[in-house]
Order: C-alpha cells, then sequence, then structure tokens
C-alpha cells in the first residue's frame, strides 16, 4: 500500500484542547497504527509540527508524542511547502488573522470553533480559500459522540415519526476563581478574548440539532451573566461582560419547536453534563455524549398526572419513569470524537470525499450564534434563513 505522507500545522499545540484531544486522542494514535487507510491502496500519514508560543511546553509535548518537530516560528513553518495544511486551536479572537495568513500561504484550513469572528469575515475566509482552491474544514466534534451517534440511527430508522418537540440542556457550575480555583480559563468570560455562552458552546448545538431534525427557520434567545466578578489565572478580579447561562427557544423548518439551555452556573444530577430529548409521534429518545435512551409510542404509558395522595401532595414519588425507557445499545467500536473529524477531513484532503463538516457549515454555527446574541440584545426572534 502507498504512504502519503501529509504535513499539518498543529497551531496552539500546547493548548488543551489541541494537546489532548487533537494531538493525544486523534493524530498521535493515527500515526501509531501507521496511517489512514483512505481507499484506493492508498494510506495517509499525518507528518505535525507543533506550533506555539512556549519553548519549554512545546518540547515537552513533542517528546510525549514523539514528534519529531516543533517551532515557535510560525511564519516559517506556514512558508514551509512540506505542510500544506494549517490546523488552529489557539486563542480565538487570534483566528481571523492566522486563517487569512494561512491561505494566503496557500494551506489547506481545519479549524476549531468559532471559525470566524462574525459571519461577514467567515464568508471572506471562505470565498479566499475557494478562490485558491483550497480545502476548509471545521471542527464539528459532539456529533461523533456515541450518545448522540446512536440517536441519529433513530433519526434515520424513522423511529421519532413526526417531531413534536426537542429540548437540549448543557452545563455544570464553573468555580469563580476567587473563593475556588476557576475549572475554566478566564477568557471565556471576557469579550477581549472571544468569551460567552453563546460562541463557545451555541455553535456546538446549532449542528448537533440540524443534522438530526433539519434546519432552523428562526430563533428567539435570552442570555445572562449569573457571575458577574471572577478571578484570572493570576487570581486577579475581573468583571465578566459576556453572558454565562442562556435559553433559547427554537423553531425548525419542519414546524417543531424546542429550547436549548446552557449555563455555567448549574450543578449537575444524572449520569452527563448535557441531555437532548426528542419527542415524536412515534416515540421519545434522550441521548448524553455517551448514552442514549429510547420510549416508543407503544411502550408510553399512561401516566396521570400528578399523584395527590396521603398526607401530603407529591409528585408520583413511588414511580421510576426511567424504568419504561430501553437502552439503545453500542453499535460501536467507537473513534474518539476529534479523531472522527480528522479522519474526515484527511480523506477530504486526500482523496476529495464529501466533507459535512466544512467550512461553511462552521459559518452556519458562528450565524447561529450571532442569531442568538442579536436575539438577547433585542428581544426579538431573528432568522435563520440559508445564508447566501
Amino acid at each position: 500500500m502507498a504512504i502519503r505522507e501529509l504535513g499539518i500545522i498543529l497551531h496552539g499545540a500546547t493548548g488543551r484542547i489541541a494537546s489532548t484531544q487533537h494531538l493525544a486522542n486523534a493524530l498521535a494514535p493515527i500515526i501509531a497504527e501507521g496511517g489512514l487507510d483512505v481507499g484506493n491502496g492508498e494510506t495517509v500519514m499525518p507528518k505535525l509540527i507543533l506550533a506555539g508560543r512556549d519553548e519549554a511546553k512545546l518540547a515537552d509535548i513533542a517528546r510525549t508524542h514523539n514528534v519529531e518537530n516543533w517551532t515557535t516560528d510560525l511564519d516559517t513553518a506556514l512558508a514551509d511547502p512540506a505542510y500544506p495544511v494549517f490546523f488552529d486551536a489557539a486563542a480565538t479572537h487570534l483566528r481571523l488573522d492566522l486563517l487569512h495568513r494561512a491561505i494566503d500561504a496557500g494551506k489547506h484550513i481545519y479549524t476549531e470553533k468559532p471559525v470566524a469572528p462574525c459571519i461577514k469575515d467567515g464568508l471572506a475566509i471562505l470565498s479566499a480559500g475557494q478562490a485558491k482552491g483550497l480545502k476548509l474544514g471545521a471542527v464539528e466534534d459532539k456529533i461523533h459522540s456515541p450518545g448522540y451517534r446512536k440517536m441519529k440511527t433513530l433519526v434515520d430508522d424513522g423511529f421519532f415519526g413526526r417531531v413534536v418537540n426537542f429540548r437540549l440542556d448543557f452545563g455544570w457550575w464553573v468555580f469563580d476563581g476567587l473563593e475556588r480555583q476557576a475549572n475554566r480559563p478566564s477568557w471565556n468570560y471576557q469579550k477581549s478574548g472571544g468569551g460567552g455562552m453563546f460562541s463557545d458552546m451555541y455553535a456546538h448545538w446549532r449542528y448537533v440539532v440540524e443534522t438530526m431534525m433539519g434546519p432552523m427557520r428562526r430563533i428567539t434567545a435570552a442570555g445572562w451573566t449569573a457571575q458577574p466578578k471572577r478571578g484570572g489565572e493570576a487570581s486577579e478580579k475581573f468583571d465578566v461582560d459576556v453572558e454565562d447561562s442562556c435559553s433559547v427557544i427554537v423553531e425548525l423548518e419542519s414546524g417543531a419547536f424546542g429550547t436549548i439551555t446552557s449555563s455555567w452556573a448549574q450543578r449537575v444530577i444524572g449520569d452527563d453534563l448535557v441531555s437532548f430529548q426528542i419527542d415524536g409521534t412515534g416515540g421519545s429518545a434522550q441521548a448524553g455524549m455517551r448514552r442514549c435512551r429510547a420510549q416508543a409510542a407503544k411502550d408510553t404509558p399512561n401516566i396521570r398526572g400528578f399523584n395527590l395522595g396521603g398526607d401530603s401532595a407529591t409528585l408520583d414519588y413511588k414511580i421510576d419513569h426511567a424504568a419504561d425507557w430501553q437502552e439503545i445499545p453500542e453499535a460501536g467500536p467507537y473513534l474518539n470524537l476529534y479523531r472522527a473529524g480528522w479522519e474526515q477531513f484527511l480523506r477530504h484532503v486526500a482523496t476529495d470525499a464529501p466533507l459535512k463538516s466544512d467550512y461553511a457549515a462552521g459559518i452556519r454555527d458562528v450565524q447561529f450564534a450571532e442569531a442568538c446574541l442579536q436575539s438577547s440584545a433585542t428581544g426579538a426572534w431573528v432568522s435563520m434563513a440559508p445564508l447566501a
């Protein structure tokens, strides 16, 4: 089998997402397993150069994952024809300039979200890349999780019938960095760093919802700040100037409605950080990142509502409603979420295979975040009509 080396600049390599997910859980295993079989007797072997600002961290990560090359000189890496792919997972507010530089250097693009600070900038990147015949992809990892893959199988099998509504709830408690060390970086809570729940997480929920149930028609949203004061990495106090909690109502093109709520100020109960439920005439399913449970219409019990018996008003306290739901079995083995995305992008670059999570999909993610911000500011419904 022919081996085709494909050079990749991994920018932001010292960050948590790049070093753990994109490198340790995706590219390094592909390399260790002898590359990616893309068909037609060809195997793509990623050849990495790690790029970042901290020499010591770069050297340590490179050593850990047996990567030969690393650099703090991004311009030199961009000028090297041996690395035709540029990946970015560095600071959000620097992404636009970096992607333009990479396109000017003739590099294919694969980037973390948000892919651009706004729709206009995203379309400019897309146009510039297309003009040079480059391939551009976006990281849309959540849809590759086992739970969502199981739910997508139910969708494809017609299990739900006509979808009538859905709800997605996500979040956990992020410590404020003052009384207790924060468990998320401070830039997430500052507009200057590209922070905010809408920009950070609703880009994910767009592709999850539309992959499962089709296009959104319009949305209305509210965002608020639950913890207005936080402490940074050096324990310095700062004012939070973005939303850390959000609630959005979505109308789909199908006519179904649903809600998406997300918060960094809610405590977790249950077995997952995210719960996504779809209800239809044929049945319902609820998925987290790993599990998926379903209840068909024929198995739906007759629930009478509140049980008002005994000495006090209670809520059917003796009934375990979860017992009437069936676990959807594993259909694996499953790839790491980020590895699944990388494999699709590598096939796209090597063989021109279709890529659903392309840069245009990333712009659609940005469109949803922008619509949420606009609606939260104005209180109005905002259209999610397709972009030209």
